[in-house]
């Protein structure tokens, strides 16, 4: 009988994203009124358009036949999501500069941290 091994939970991680953006967002417009809510928006897109291509990328292969294609989508992936938050972040600062530079970093870091935190939690032993 072979073995089964989960994918991993990317859905629900790229959900938690997006709605950390829509909550940076109404954060922003609270705080910083119409630029305020545009730079958290952006600064959220920013952050969560490298994760989804990386979570596309790298997750196309599934078991042991493919071991080489896993490894290498796993790079390729990294790559172009380097290359996509370089692309993106000099996008936003030449073509359409963020208003409020505070609510775009704290976004992109809020981001940042959602992705990791996310990760955490979904590696941790259960209570029982």
């Amino acid at each position: 009988m072979a073995a089964r091994i989960k994918r991993p939970g990317i859905r629900r991680l790229l959900l938690a994203q997006l709605v950390v953006i829509v909550l940076m967002t109404g954060v922003g417009a609270l705080s910083g009124g119409s630029p305020g809510a545009y730079s958290a928006f952006v600064g959220g897109v920013v952050a969560f358009l490298p994760n989804a291509f990386f979570a596309w990328r790298a997750f196309r292969y599934r078991g042991g036949r493919h071991a080489k294609n896993i490894v290498s989508g796993f790079y390729r992936a990294e790559a172009g999501k380097f290359g996509l938050t370089v692309a993106l972040l000099t996008v936003v600062f030449v073509a359409v500069p963020p208003s409020n530079h505070a609510f775009f970093f704290g976004a992109y870091v809020v981001m940042l941290f959602v992705h990791c935190l996310a990760a955490w939690l979904g590696t941790r032993p259960s209570p029982n």
